[in-house]
C-alpha cells in the first residue's frame, strides 16, 4: 500500500500564501473573498479549507445566513447581492471548467461588478484556492491539521 505524503515544501507554500495575499489585497473586500474561497472549497470537498476559511468568514462578520446558505445561493438571492453573485457564479464557473472554459456571459457578468484588475485579483483568488483545495484534499490533510 502506497502511503499519501503530508509534506509540502515551504517553498511551494510561501509562494501559495504569497499568492493568496496579494489576490485578496487586491479584490479589497476580505469577506467576498472568504465567500469565494468557502464556495470553491465546498465544490472540490476541501474539509480542511472549509473549516479554515469559514471561521475567519464568520470573525469578519460574515452572517451565519450566508454561510449557511452559499451552496444554495440560488434559492436564496436576497441574501446576496449583485456583486457577490457574480463573484461566485465565476467561483464556481473557474472551479468546475465543465466545458473546459469560463463562459462568457458569466465573464462579462463579473465585470460588470468589478474592474479589470480587481477582476484579476479574482481569478487569481479563485485559482489559488483551487490550488490549495487540491494540495490539501489529494494529501488527505485533517481538519484543523497544524503539520501541513
Amino acid at each position: 500500500m502506497t502511503v499519501r505524503t503530508t509534506h509540502l515544501d515551504a517553498a511551494v507554500r510561501t509562494a501559495l500564501q504569497g499568492m493568496s495575499a496579494a489576490a485578496k489585497r487586491g479584490l479589497g473586500d476580505p469577506a467576498l473573498a472568504e465567500l469565494v474561497q468557502i464556495r470553491a472549497s465546498q465544490l472540490n470537498h476541501c474539509a480542511f479549507c472549509l473549516d479554515m476559511h469559514l471561521s475567519i468568514a464568520r470573525g469578519l462578520g460574515v452572517s451565519a445566513r450566508q454561510l449557511d446558505l452559499l451552496a444554495a445561493r440560488e434559492e436564496a438571492p436576497e441574501l446576496f447581492d449583485d456583486r457577490e453573485r457574480a463573484a461566485l457564479a465565476l467561483t464556481e464557473a473557474v472551479t468546475v471548467l465543465t466545458d473546459g472554459f469560463v463562459p462568457q456571459e458569466v465573464y462579462e457578468r463579473a465585470a460588470e461588478h468589478f474592474d479589470a484588475r480587481r477582476l484579476a485579483h479574482l481569478v487569481a483568488l479563485i485559482t489559488v484556492i483551487n490550488s490549495w483545495n487540491r494540495l490539501m484534499v489529494s494529501r488527505r490533510i485533517p481538519v484543523g491539521s497544524v503539520e501541513w
